[in-house]
């Protein structure tokens, strides 16, 4: 089990007592196991930052927001604008509902925006108060982080179901129910993970050239007769390949496809091999 393992250790407690597990009224996902669950986190924790808690804190290279925690959640300046959806500031609230006292700074309404106009500015501040009270904030919540990511999916599903034609929408919720319990925890991982990766695909500014490439847009190329996870994963990669294609020049974002590939073809492991027994 990774090092960082031990900061999860409260994960399934929180998502107890949160009522955050995954197996809504209308039984459509089924629950996962505590270990499954610590598992989910730290897999995201690993693709996105490679275990690393020095990247909890961190401004990709030719992105206009810094990326904060483990699953790299955006934060906006005041009035910004982009194509993809803020998600730091959800995850504040969140994390303060909990009975977390977040650092007075974060708390202020002037600050409730991202405070650094650039990547440079951000850097330079790495040592500040402010930075090493983000860092220390993020580091005691990684839990809860997990738990804010798992949740999006029960609170999205359903949404992104109906947005679908209504004569296709009980196909497409046999589909995701269907995925969800495909090789025990693999199918609800890969849903729970694309997620929170690449958004749910309804948010009209997160398109390129009118098209998305969310999980609405995955589940719309899945061929819906054959639903497995080598399927979904074909359905992503293409999703993903015409996003790039898409993308503005000036975006370069074919340096970043190996990397979402890769992540893709996590979703295949043997669930067996790392440990984790089906629930289901």
């Amino acid at each position: 089990m990774p090092a960082n393992s031990a900061i999860f250790n409260r994960f399934f407690l929180v998502l107890t007592a949160s009522y955050v597990l995954i197996s809504p009224a209308s039984g459509q996902l089924p629950s996962l196991t505590s270990v499954q669950y610590q598992w989910l986190g730290q897999q995201v924790f690993s693709n996105e930052c490679n275990q690393q808690l020095t990247c909890l804190t961190h401004w990709n290279e030719g992105e206009n927001f810094p990326s904060l925690g483990i699953g790299h959640f955006i934060w906006y300046r005041i009035d910004q604008r982009e194509a993809f959806e803020e998600t730091f500031p959800s995850l504040l609230a969140s994390i303060e509902s909990a009975g977390v006292s977040l650092p007075e700074w974060l708390t202020d309404p002037a600050n409730a925006n991202n405070p650094w106009p650039d990547r440079a500015s951000f850097y330079n501040d790495f040592e500040s108060v402010e930075m090493r009270e983000l860092s220390r904030l993020l580091q005691s919540t990684m839990d809860l982080q997990a738990a804010f990511i798992v949740k999006r999916l029960d609170d999205t599903i359903d949404e992104i179901i109906l947005s679908f034609p209504p004569t296709q929408q009980t196909k497409i919720r046999l589909g995701v129910q269907q995925l969800a319990s495909v090789n025990a925890p693999m199918g609800h991982y890969a849903l729970i993970d694309y997620l929170h990766f690449k958004g749910s695909g309804l948010n009209a500014s997160e398109r390129y050239q009118d098209q998305g490439w969310g999980l609405k847009q995955v589940l719309q190329t899945m061929n819906q007769n054959s639903v497995s996870l080598e399927s979904f994963v074909a359905a992503a990669e293409q999703v993903l390949r015409n996003r790039v294609a898409n993308a503005p020049a000036e975006r370069n974002e074919q340096r970043w496809i190996r990397g979402w590939v890769n992540r893709l073809h996590s979703y295949l492991a043997d669930p067996s091999a790392l440990g984790l027994a089906p629930s289901y």
